[in-house]
């Protein structure tokens, strides 16, 4: 039998280490998928949508730090990828995408689903080419791995599907350490080294703000917060590297951070930015006498959210390694103390709302995400939907042991948790996947539950059911306006998913959702918990400027004007009177 360009194409797969390819097949596939059948070695992921192929490709290249792949057939199959490999691309996690493309005699005639992937990907990857020829792939799909893997992000190759049938030209198989360029440690010279040290050793209130980019230099972040009497501040997507095992941890800041890592980053003379691109500027601190470091492996990033006094060019693992040495210890403990002083109560706080009384409808949904982090195990892996779900995995999903966390946190999309955590679960079969999905990104994306089924996966969906898209409505009040589209007619989750073949769990009563957790958790295969909440619970941020004080007033009052005198009760109610 000949070897096929979609055989050569698989060869270089399997040797870049692709255990899986996520997608939906189609005919102009068929060469791909008859490959990968015969090879036996790299699994087909039959999903329902490609956009949630591409989203748990995404979740896997997070966790792995490998390359994951997803693939789309030619025309609508490969446009579903582009809103997942967008938040791949912006999450900078190493995927290859394939869209697959009409007849190539074909193109530039209107054929029948003809589109152009190689223009319409362009602005959400690295690299992405259209193989013409048989002499095009081996060399293509190798430039596409390493742009993916090397630059972090997505690579997309084009392959028509008769192109993928033809036979394959000879050519010298690449070896598996080409394609997988190891991440290169960037150290700054000795005199940035130097000025960073002199900066952070004259500060009396140093506080460090820390994002995606401290990956593997948790040790290092510890040290320098311990030697420099600094609280330890995280940006979302740094919370799952610098909270476990870090008692200088204070929390996060942010639109869905508290009050504790808000204030420990405006009341300090010097603020450290480590590998974080945290885009919210009103929360950095404004005064003139705060001195600002930032440290990123991307030059681009130096200065793009607030100022800096010294920006400084080099991994967070290898800059910290370099100054560690010539930090002075401080004696001086006032502000780290006031820092977890504030986080201590602060916390308290938190899981006060986390706990419900028996009897006393509805549910709060911090006491559902609570009682999962309080249950489920210390190598869990959270999934997350974008708004409320966010909120509450960012709030009460406690970093601890192997957990990780994994979300649209620079894209933000709705509809991303079940997919990613479909990508978490078959990338580690034996951990905990646990997914924190809203009512309105559940139902977006509601086709691939099914897929649970079908790929054997124990995941747990929680369903945060409160009728409504709860974020928008929040902002929409904030804005002083009447939330309008935002209510959702939901079903009952639990009978839909005992409908597919799914155990379903619904939760109306404060008092049945650690019964329920522990259940879900217990059960060998997929659970869905669908947790009955209130839609009038407020998401405090940790600054509250007096327009958005007048927005929640303005919008008390057109709701009453309008007939709506329950909603203003039940806000009230929710937040106040508990």
């Amino acid at each position: 039998m000949k070897k096929t360009v979609a055989d050569q194409f698989a060869e270089v797969l399997a040797l870049a280490g692709v255990k899986r390819i996520y997608g939906v097949v189609g005919d102009s596939l068929n060469a791909l998928t008859e490959a990968l059948r015969r090879r036996g070695d790299i699994e087909w992921v039959s999903m329902r949508n490609e956009e949630a192929a591409a989203f748990a490709a995404g979740a896997e290249a997070h966790l792995t730090g490998q390359l994951a792949v997803c693939a789309g057939s030619c025309g609508p199959g490969n446009l579903h990828l582009i809103n997942g490999l967008y938040d791949c691309h912006r999450s900078r996690v190493p995927v290859l995408a394939i869209a697959a493309q009409i007849p190539s005699s074909e193109l530039g005639t209107g054929y029948f689903q003809e589109t152009h992937p190689e223009q319409l990907f362009r602005e959400c990857s690295h690299y992405c080419e259209l193989v013409s020829a048989p002499n095009q792939m081996q060399r293509t799909s190798e430039i596409a791995i390493r742009n993916a893997v090397g630059r972090r992000g997505v690579s997309v190759v084009v392959l028509p599907g008769d192109v993928a049938t033809q036979k394959a030209e000879d050519a010298r198989a690449p070896s598996p350490e080409s394609l997988s360029p190891s991440a290169s440690q960037v150290t700054p010279s000795p005199e940035q080294v130097q000025q960073m040290a002199s900066l952070l050793n004259s500060g009396a209130r140093v506080t460090l703000l820390c994002g995606a980019g401290c990956e593997g230099a948790g040790a290092q972040v510890v040290e320098l917060a311990r030697k420099l009497q600094a609280p330890v501040v995280s940006a979302l997507r740094g919370k799952e590297f610098v909270e476990k095992d870090n008692p200088n941890f204070v929390g996060l800041t942010g639109l869905i951070g508290y009050a504790s890592g808000y204030w420990a980053m405006i009341d300090c003379d010097v603020l450290l930015m480590l590998g974080t691109d945290f885009p919210y500027r009103q929360f950095y601190p404004d005064a003139a006498d705060t001195h600002i470091i930032q440290v990123d492996l991307r030059a681009e990033n130096i200065g793009k959210r607030t100022r800096v006094d010294l920006g400084v060019v080099g991994s967070v693992a290898a800059t910290l390694q370099a100054l560690l040495p010539r930090i002075q210890a401080k004696q001086e403990t006032k502000h780290l103390d006031r820092a977890l002083e504030h986080h201590r109560k602060t916390r308290e706080e938190l899981d006060g709302l986390g706990r419900g009384t028996v009897g006393r409808k509805p549910i709060h949904p911090p006491q559902v995400a609570r009682a999962f982090d309080l249950q489920a195990s210390d190598s869990a892996i959270f999934t997350c939907d974008v708004g409320l779900p966010t909120v509450w995995a960012a709030r009460y999903a406690t970093m601890k042991g192997q957990r990780r966390l994994v979300g649209s946190f620079n894209h933000g999309s709705m509809a991303s948790a079940l997919a990613q955590a479909i990508g978490a679960q078959k990338a580690f079969p034996d951990r905990q996947v646990i997914s924190f999905s809203g009512d309105g990104g559940f139902t977006m994306l509601m086709g691939d539950f099914i897929s649970l089924v079908q790929l054997e996966l124990p995941i747990k969906v929680v369903v945060f059911n409160n009728s409504s898209l709860g974020f928008v409505a929040m902002e929409q009040q904030v804005g002083g306006m009447l939330d309008v589209g935002t209510a959702l007619r939901n079903p009952d989750f639990a009978k839909l998913a005992e409908a597919v073949g799914i155990k379903g769990l619904r939760v109306e009563d404060p008092g049945d959702v650690d019964e329920a957790v522990q259940q879900a958790l217990a059960t060998p295969g997929p659970v869905l918990v669908d947790a009955v909440v209130s839609k009038a619970e407020l998401v405090m941020p940790p600054k509250i400027t007096a327009s958005m004080a007048a927005g929640f007033t303005l919008f008390g009052l057109k709701a009453l004007l309008n007939g709506r005198t329950n909603e203003v009760l039940e806000l009230a109610r929710t937040n106040l009177w508990r």
